[in-house]
């Protein structure tokens, strides 16, 4: 006897090339779709004229509503009865001990007719949980690349450093509390009010100027 495999069996394409994307597929159950291709991640071109995308999706819609309308109603209209079959039926065994003497019957099948103002026969209350869905579409990140120098001084976090407790007594140099404060990283603005001020005053300035030196001469 031979034992048990594992291995995926080889498959390939209308082109003949190989389907390497047959691992990512063996234990995926149901309608669920996997995207495993490159070309899964362009955007699809779909029209909103399409008759066929139309079509589909009104009888989706219209089946939809009329569940819920038929669910909502409280008498049932009494539904279409299947048509009336008959079936031919031959003994296997033969002979005037068997089937009465008859050597074939003709069995005519019909649909008992339900009762609209009948209740449900079974009560399910319980919520069956939904399986998990499809898998989402791969993300595709660039090659990873060393870092750099200057990325690894930016990435050097000073340690936190209380200008209030230092329990332990260390010496803590300026230069780094300088550097956890962040005032260096603060940009100053000044407002344009200032200048104008400054500029103003010095004008007087050098017109009280020019005023005492007149009086003097």
């Amino acid at each position: 006897m031979h034992e048990p495999s594992n291995a995926i069996p080889l498959k390939v394409d209308t082109e003949g090339k190989i389907k390497f994307d047959t691992i990512l597929k063996h234990n995926i159950k149901g309608n669920k779709i996997v995207y495993s291709n490159f070309v899964d991640l362009l955007l699809k071109k779909l029209r909103e004229d399409d008759p066929k995308n139309k079509k589909k999706t009104r009888e989706i819609l219209e089946a939809l509503v009329s569940s819920k309308i038929s669910a909502a109603m409280p008498v049932q209209h009494a539904e279409k009865q299947a048509p009336v079959q008959y079936i031919r039926y031959t003994p296997s065994q033969q002979g005037p001990a068997f089937n009465s003497g008859a050597k074939q019957r003709i069995i005519q099948m019909v649909e008992v007719q339900k009762d609209p103002m009948e209740p449900p026969r079974f009560k399910i209350n319980k919520k069956i949980p939904r399986g998990p869905p499809s898998p989402p579409v791969p993300i595709l990140h660039s090659p990873t690349q060393k870092v750099t120098i200057k990325e690894q001084q930016n990435w050097k976090i000073p340690s936190c450093i209380s200008n209030w407790k230092n329990a332990k007594g260390y010496t803590i140099p300026l230069d780094k509390r300088l550097a956890v404060d962040g005032h260096g990283l603060q940009s100053t603005h000044i407002n344009e009010n200032f200048a104008k001020l400054a500029e103003s005053l010095y004008t007087v300035d050098l017109k009280a100027r020019e005023a005492v030196d007149m009086r003097a001469k």
